[in-house]
């Protein structure tokens, strides 16, 4: 993938399905983590946000996990607890865009870094990480305090407990290992993609 494509390839419209689907089976490879009286999901999407971003950049990484969405608002059951509209007004749906957000931060760093080394891809992978959280908690807080939560509401401590502190570490590694992944699949992404696009591109003006 070029630089200067200002449209999708055929390749690129590919690898955003490949990603989609990706992002719907991630769903389904989760663990239930009880807390009290609150149940928290942890799925191997993040995983595959992150590694979206990295391997696709920001704005593709974005655009394929924003079809994902698409498909679970339009009532496909994709998401970790069915699909459909009303998804919207659930507390966690702030998790879900926190994927797209995870995805574009990553992508974004990826393509700015000068360099490519375990080091920078963990930290950017870690950056992409504290997206998904941020979108996330905003919203959960936002929507359980002032529109279906109980009259208790929830507080900024019991919401960072629950919903960060559980789950922070071991989504930490998971994004950890799709920045080492990615390290070892960039050069393959790169080189079919610069196959399939028009002309030969030169390889210090290629980006995933």
């Amino acid at each position: 993938m070029t630089a200067g494509a200002k449209h999708f390839s055929t390749y690129d419209i590919v690898m955003c399905g490949m990603f989609t689907a990706l992002m719907a089976a991630g769903a389904y490879i989760k663990i239930m983590i009880p807390l009290g009286v609150w149940q928290v999901t942890f799925s191997m999407q993040i995983f595959v946000a992150v590694l979206c971003g990295f391997l696709m950049g920001a704005g593709r990484g974005f655009l394929s996990v924003l079809s994902y969405l698409i498909v679970g608002l339009c009532g496909v059951p994709v998401f970790a607890h069915g699909g459909g509209p009303g998804y919207v007004l659930k507390p966690t749906f702030g998790f879900l865009i926190g994927f797209a957000a995870a995805a574009s931060v990553t992508g974004f760093l990826y393509e700015k870094a000068k360099s490519r080394s375990a080091v920078g891809t963990m930290a950017i992978a870690f950056a992409g990480e504290m997206a998904y959280y941020a979108c996330g908690l905003v919203y959960y807080y936002v929507m359980f305090n002032f529109f279906v939560g109980t009259e208790a509401g929830i507080g900024l401590r019991e919401l960072v407990t629950v919903w960060f502190l559980s789950t922070v570490v071991p989504d930490f590694v998971l994004c950890a290992l799709a920045g080492r992944l990615a390290l070892r699949l960039e050069p393959y992404f790169r080189s079919v993609g610069n196959t399939r696009s028009a002309g030969n591109t030169r390889p210090g003006k290629t980006r995933t």
